[in-house]
């Protein structure tokens, strides 16, 4: 299968792609804006899988408004349809609402939302008859969850991302495309590192790459305009 994820380059973006390099001979193209970690990436997954094909994208999605048509060329150079779309990248600033800057509320719901909705639509032409779209969001977002303070434009451009895989899916159900969206509990990476110091989240960025593998490739036998909230405690 022709697979693309985006935010490759570090935590559950590295290891998703890892984990589907392990599924299969599938080509994977990896968009970040690292290019030695993408590289890096391409080494790992060519010794866990000598014939599955990774990517390397290099690609700033902050800037996907005013250049999807040159990321689309540059995918369509690669491949012909896409058959998974796993939308990971995300960026957070975790401060009080009144210190984030204009620049920095932009830029998350930029990045968590925008981004993530431009390349579905520029990609949409090419997508296979079965082509699953993963959008990663984060229990943050998810309806009578707990909140946090300080992730307050974080959470919302995340609970943005979910409904808008629910309307795609209505949108788009009579094309055999599905849209689902995992709502992301706590997971050891640098982000939550960041946002919440000292704390040790109970899941690896690994196991949870390895669950997001999994879900791509058969999620859509089974749900379609779903938010699956995915923790091991309760909202």
């Amino acid at each position: 299968m022709n697979i693309i994820i985006t935010g490759a380059s570090k935590g559950i973006g590295y290891s998703t792609a890892q984990s589907l390099a392990k599924l299969g001979n599938h080509t994977i193209i990896g968009i970040a804006r690292n290019k030695n970690k993408l590289l890096q990436l391409k080494n790992e997954i060519s010794s866990i899988n000598s014939i599955a094909k990774f990517i390397p994208m290099v690609f700033d999605l902050k800037g996907l408004n005013q250049k999807s048509q040159e990321l689309f060329n540059l995918i369509a150079g690669y491949v012909d349809k896409v058959d998974i779309l796993i939308n990971n990248a995300g960026l957070l600033y975790a401060k009080p609402y009144t210190e984030l800057s204009t620049q920095e509320i932009f830029e998350m719901i930029n990045i968590n939302y925008f981004a993530p909705a431009i390349l579905i639509k520029s990609l949409i032409p090419i997508f296979s008859s079965r082509c699953h779209v993963v959008n990663i969001s984060s229990m943050g977002g998810f309806q009578g969850s707990v909140k946090f303070p300080g992730l307050a434009i974080y959470a919302s451009s995340k609970a943005a991302l979910a409904s808008l895989t629910e309307n795609l899916a209505e949108e788009y159900k009579d094309k055999g495309f599905s849209f689902n969206c995992l709502a992301l509990g706590a997971t050891d990476t640098e982000m939550l590192r960041t946002a919440f110091p000292g704390y040790n989240a109970p899941v690896s960025a690994d196991e949870m790459g390895t669950l997001i593998a999994e879900f791509s490739i058969n999620g859509h036998k089974y749900f379609n305009g779903k938010i699956l909230p995915v923790s091991t405690s309760t909202p």
